[in-house]
């Protein structure tokens, strides 16, 4: 708790009426059954299983990343399409089998959402595998924007306005929580308090304090420790 509650007091950040998060690696921890899948892939192709540790950190880059890693075929490689099926799905066919709301960030969201708290996610997940994960884990935002909601994904920030829009507040009364650049990207453009999370999906040569956030929070306790001083607004 030293360094990272300095970031916080540091930025001093204006608390929030609503919290919007990213969801791989920020709000669930998707890479177990993403993990399986790869492997499902590694398998259909004859290899052996690559470490979970390995397929962890790309699991925030896609199902494209996700194929070049286990097969070593870049996007333009003519086997590339076909794989990405296969491995998609095989994941949709257990997509919430060891996938968990992070700890202690399940027991926040729970209170919060018996409170009516206000909070959303915003994805670049398609709704396709979305859907049947949040349904899995009985969660049940305000706001919900998928890969396939909009002509944009993020880093635009038509999303993160989007789901503003749907629960009734303005970009500046909401926090986005993400572990990843485009995460805070899109918050900066939608006018919002960037949050980074260390604790994602984050390659090995990236550095998550470097992203342009507001706040940074190296585990998901520190996170936690901030979030109940913020309350929905009484106006």
């Amino acid at each position: 708790m030293s360094d990272v509650i300095n970031d916080v007091m540091l930025g001093a950040p204006p608390p929030a009426r609503a919290l919007l998060f990213d969801l791989d690696g920020t709000l669930v921890d998707t890479a177990p059954d993403l993990a399986n899948a790869t492997n499902v892939l590694r398998a259909h192709h004859g290899l052996a299983p690559l470490p979970f540790a390995t397929i962890r950190r790309q699991v925030s880059n896609g199902g494209s990343a996700l194929v070049t890693l286990a097969l070593g075929f870049d996007i333009d490689h003519p086997h590339h399409s076909a794989a990405r099926v296969l491995l998609l799905n095989a994941y949709e066919q257990a997509v919430a089998t060891y996938s968990r709301v992070f700890s202690p960030l399940d027991t926040w969201l729970k209170r919060w959402q018996l409170n009516s708290g206000l909070w959303g996610i915003v994805t670049n997940k398609p709704r396709r595998y979305t859907e049947p994960l949040l349904n899995a884990l009985a969660l049940e935002p305000g706001a919900l924007l998928c890969a396939d909601d909009l002509s944009v994904k993020k880093p635009s920030p038509e999303p993160l306005w989007e789901a503003a829009r749907r629960l009734n507040v303005a970009p500046h009364e909401c926090w986005y929580v993400g572990d990843h650049l485009r995460d805070m990207q899109a918050a900066k453009a939608a006018g919002m308090t960037a949050v980074a999370v260390g604790y994602g999906y984050i390659s090995e040569e990236d550095d998550y304090r470097q992203w342009p956030a507001d706040v940074w929070f190296s585990d998901c306790t520190a996170l936690v420790a901030a979030l109940p001083t913020m309350k929905p607004s009484l106006c």
